[in-house]
């Protein structure tokens, strides 16, 4: 008899009452209890959080932070409240953990009393983290412990990135503000570079000015030698030159401390002392042409007066002998008039010796006359910082003092003149090299001053100014800096899907397991009856692999249409699972056919065996040694992976080599089954009497 018959026969003894077809009714179902009710227990546990009772405690007092009111507790509590994560219950400290001890309350979270006054310390000197408070109990549920770390999470950083978002939107106001405030600045830098520009032309003037001063001063210290009637009045206009020159000295120095960066408000008095110089050497010049002109004939006439005086004596006091007192007043006459014309013939004289350099002196205080009037109209343009300079115009002072000495010395002798007129020489040169100082000091000035309103120029350009968009847009980035972008490439919809791949498998072996508890191994008539050994074991494998079809129908479909499952290669993956269900019927038909009733512990020993290394809920790698040792060796190992792939996708190369590991532990076992079933044939006292019966 052919094996396909056999196997007929071995089915058709289940249609023989009713208790067999309920039997075989059941083994039909029977994975649905593994498989369905295991799936549905836990399908999407995700999506009914909200059932799970968890204490809130907002103990926050709130806090003021910049001058507002925080309260993070209650905005907390609010969008927990409106999440529904869990089903809260919002209780106090006791209340929480009474209800969290006695089971009431799976978990508890707490905000305390400092929360708002620690995440608004953010702003202050001293910065505290606010604290969330989480108790768990594990001897309620150890699972909902792990889901709630993985929940609080995410609130814990949803609390923290609300108040860096608050801190960092004080930072980027406050980088504006900076902009702003070096704007300004900038701006001022700017502006003090327009102020020493113009300083720098009025102090080159200057400094032009004084070179021209001091070749004047040269030529006067030669000239002053001749001088000698007009030293009065010379003496009189130096006098008043440094007279002016010591009331502009006192009012620069009175007014020093309080505006030595300007000279501008001390312009007119320059304006004056050099215009009252201008004025003084004009009577100067004049009196010195009027000494040249009148020389000449005051010499010839009191000449010519002291012969006519000299006469008259001669006539009335010594030819004829006049009586009386006019004789001793005449002859008093006679001499003085003689003392005069000698006078008046040096006079004369010393014009017509020194008539050179009496013309050099007028032509060099016309000079000067010129250059001072040049000063009293650049005087007013004066302006910036010459705090240095005001030594400076003490020395002017003090020349022109020299001057004025030098003038005085020229009225009582030309040699004292000359060395007055040295000194004021010297002043002016001093002056001069003092100008030319200023005149450097303040390039250098505008130099560094242009450098600097350069580089703050630059430096606004560099500072961030923020708008409220671009400082929210700023603030949402650094408070949150990494997103975690999670994509999965081939994505279980829900729990249920993940793990199906796992307890599919569980529910064949399971079912294969029971078949051979009512269907036999070996087909005892066959092995009476001495028909090929081969023919024996197909025989017991044929049946037990068409009921294994018949559950696998049942289960999927119960699955797909009840539960929703969804798979990805349907086609594929029920051919996975027929040739799953083959190996398993195979397996377990040899264990059962080689060792007899301890063959079932050993295929109930197996299926522990294929769970703890299958990898089906946690990787492999994380088990102990022992079962990463014995995972590529184990059929259910493959039939996992295979399924995940055929279930919710991806590449099938793992599918394809689980068909072949499969296969091959089907041919295995049974030919092992055949072999069995030869060592069957033969009786032996064993057989008649064994050990031990199930």
């Amino acid at each position: 008899m052919r094996s396909p018959r056999l196997a007929a026969l071995e089915l058709k003894r289940f249609g023989r009452g009713k208790l067999p077809r309920a039997a075989l009714v059941a083994l039909l179902l029977l994975p649905l209890l593994y498989g369905a009710l295991y799936l549905c227990s836990f399908w999407d546990p995700y999506s009914r959080l909200d059932r799970i009772p968890v204490a809130l405690v907002n103990e926050d007092e709130g806090a003021s932070a910049a001058g507002q009111q925080l309260h993070a507790g209650d905005e907390l509590s609010k969008k927990l409240l409106d999440s529904k994560t869990f089903e809260w219950h919002e209780v106090g400290a006791a209340e929480a953990g009474k209800g969290l001890e006695d089971g009431k309350y799976y978990l508890s979270l707490t905000m305390p009393a400092d929360f708002s006054k620690r995440i608004a310390s953010s702003s202050g000197d001293s910065p505290e983290t606010g604290a969330l408070q989480v108790r768990t109990n594990d001897a309620n549920n150890y699972i909902v412990g792990s889901i709630s770390r993985t929940v609080f999470s995410e609130v814990r950083a949803a609390a923290s990135t609300k108040a860096s978002r608050s801190f960092l939107d004080k930072i980027f106001i406050s980088f504006a503000d900076l902009h702003d405030a070096t704007e300004k600045a900038a701006k001022g830098a700017g502006d003090l570079k327009d102020g020493l520009g113009k300083a720098k032309d009025g102090s080159k003037s200057l400094a032009d000015g004084l070179k021209d001063a001091k070749d004047g001063s040269g030529k006067l210290a030669g000239g002053i030698s001749a001088l000698d009637t007009g030293a009065g009045t010379l003496a009189s206009g130096a006098q008043q030159v440094a007279d002016g020159t010591q009331q502009l000295a006192d009012e620069a120095n009175g007014v020093a401390g309080k505006a030595r960066p300007y000279l501008k408000d001390n312009g007119k008095t320059v304006a004056d002392s050099a215009k009252l110089l201008a004025d003084s050497i004009q009577p100067v010049r004049d009196n010195l042409a009027e000494i040249i002109r009148l020389a000449p004939a005051a010499t010839a006439g009191t000449r010519q007066a002291s012969k006519d005086l000299d006469a008259l004596y001669q006539q009335l006091c010594v030819d004829t002998l006049t009586p009386g007192a006019v004789c001793p007043k005449l002859n008093e006459a006679k001499k003085a008039m003689a003392t005069g014309a000698t006078l008046t013939e040096d006079v004369n004289n010393l014009v017509k010796d020194q008539g050179g350099d009496f013309k050099k002196l007028s032509k060099s205080l016309g000079d000067l006359q010129t250059q001072a009037r040049d000063l009293a109209a650049k005087a007013p343009s004066l302006s910036g910082d010459l705090e240095k300079k005001i030594a400076d115009i003490n020395k002017l002072n003090k020349g022109a003092h020299d001057v004025a000495k030098g003038a005085a010395d020229i009225h009582a002798g030309l040699g004292t003149a000359s060395t007055g007129s040295t000194d004021l020489d010297k002043g002016v040169g001093k002056l001069k090299k003092g100008a030319g100082a200023l005149d450097g000091g303040i390039l250098k000035l505008s130099d560094g001053s242009v450098q600097l309103a350069t580089g703050l120029h630059d430096g606004v350009g560099q500072i961030p100014d923020y708008d409220k968009q671009a400082r929210d847009q700023r603030t949402d980035v650094m408070s949150d800096p990494v997103k975690l972008a999670s994509q999965a490439v081939h994505k279980a919809p829900n729990y249920g899907t993940g793990f199906a791949p796992y307890f599919i498998p569980l529910s064949l072996w399971v079912g294969a397991m029971v078949a051979y508890m009512l269907i036999q191994p070996l087909n005892r008539r066959a092995l009476a009856a001495g028909a090929s050994a081969w023919r024996i074991a197909f025989a017991g494998w044929l049946p037990v692999a068409a009921v294994g079809v018949l559950q696998i129908a049942a289960l999927m479909s119960v699955l797909h249409f009840g539960l929703g499952l969804e798979m990805q290669r349907t086609a594929g993956t029920l051919g996975y699972l027929a040739l799953t269900s083959c190996c398993f019927a195979a397996i377990v038909q040899w264990l059962n056919a080689k060792f007899g009733a301890a063959g079932r512990i050993l295929v109930l020993a197996a299926l522990m065996l294929q769970l703890t290394s299958a990898g089906g809920t946690y990787p492999v790698q994380t088990s102990p040694a022992f079962f990463n040792a014995i995972h590529p060796y184990l059929p259910m190992s493959y039939v996992v992976d295979g399924l995940r792939r055929l279930i919710t996708g991806g590449d099938l190369g793992v599918v394809w080599q689980g068909c072949a590991v499969l296969a091959a532990f089907t041919v295995g076992a049974l030919a092992l089954t055949a072999l069995s079933a030869r060592q069957k044939q033969v009786w032996s006292l064993d057989r008649l009497h064994p050990e031990l019966s199930l």
